[in-house]
């Protein structure tokens, strides 16, 4: 199934993963970039850039800093992840300080939904 997207989103996509955060350089050069199903960093669907997105899978990881628990950032990101689950896109959300001091839970949380999600085919 084609997931439409914004085609401004493009530039600016290119331009975070070429200044990902340290948390996003993590978990993908020690573990997405190299995971037994496809990953791409910073894709574009609808109106929104996820962090992280496995197409086989559909399922997106954002990766929150400070600014996604004000009042205001908590909504947007209940919008976002209600639209983006309109697709059957599953969303995983850790914080940063999760990926920074509990690295290997998150990578067996990722495993475990990878794992337990069914293969969805392109139409």
């Amino acid at each position: 199934m084609y997931l439409p997207y914004n085609k401004n989103l493009f530039l600016k996509a290119r331009k975070l993963r070429n200044n990902s955060t340290p948390e996003e350089n993590k978990l993908w050069y020690q573990y997405l970039a190299k995971f037994y199903v496809r990953f791409v960093r910073q894709k574009p669907i609808d109106n929104y850039i996820l962090d992280f997105y496995c197409p086989e899978k559909k399922i997106g990881i954002e990766l929150d800093g400070s600014q996604h628990y004000t009042e205001k950032g908590i909504e947007y990101d209940k919008i976002r992840t209600d639209i983006l689950n309109a697709y059957n896109i599953t969303i995983i959300r850790f914080t940063n300080e999760q990926v920074r001091k509990n690295f290997e839970q998150v990578c067996e949380h990722i495993e475990s939904i990878v794992k337990h999600t069914t293969n969805r085919k392109r139409i």
